[in-house]
């Protein structure tokens, strides 16, 4: 039975700590990556950030927004993580599940864009009198429908192939040391 003063479990600990305290908190780096592209869109698309929030919610539901933004934080982290060999198998493939859901998700919500706008389209009857106002639905439809694909594939490819090339570079390093 170990007790409170055994040396061996107090160096245990402190190794602990000092592993701990080597690693780099991921969290601040991505919320100035974040907070800085969301100032660079706004100075290019000359909309405060409260339009431009406006904007992308208009365009994208609160649905989407929330998976994609959690998606993306996970490949993000995936990438970051992918630095020793012996983890780089698991950290690869949750970067490379996480590129894949993205992608799903994309065209997910561009299908069911495409369903939500025929679907009104089918709802009312067409009339000279109501056919801008079926029109503007069925346009606001389709452009959530080809915005989540237009965000969601790119998105999904740079994190499948930075994942992909991390992985390598990590694993050519761990076989040229090893040889």
């Amino acid at each position: 039975m170990a007790s409170f003063f055994d040396i061996n479990s107090n160096q245990d600990i402190a190794d602990k700590m000092k592993s701990m305290n080597n690693e780099k908190p991921i969290v601040m780096p991505i919320m100035g990556i974040i907070i800085i592209s969301l100032a660079l869109v706004s100075y290019a698309t000359e909309l405060p950030l409260s339009e431009l929030f406006f904007w992308i919610e208009r365009f994208f539901s609160s649905v989407f927004i929330a998976i994609y933004t959690f998606l993306v934080a996970i490949g993000i982290y995936a990438i970051v993580q992918l630095k020793q060999p012996e983890l780089a198998n698991y950290w690869q493939e949750v970067g490379l599940q996480a590129g894949n859901a993205i992608a799903t998700l994309a065209l997910t919500f561009t299908l069911l864009g495409i369903s939500l706008g025929i679907g009104t389209l089918s709802e009312q009857p067409l009339s000279p009198e109501n056919i801008q106002l079926i029109i503007s639905g069925l346009t606001k439809q389709f452009s959530m429908a080809f915005m989540t694909t237009v965000i969601g594939l790119p998105t999904a490819t740079v994190i499948r192939a930075l994942i992909s090339i991390k992985y390598q570079k990590i694993t050519a390093e761990f076989s040229n040391k090893n040889t």
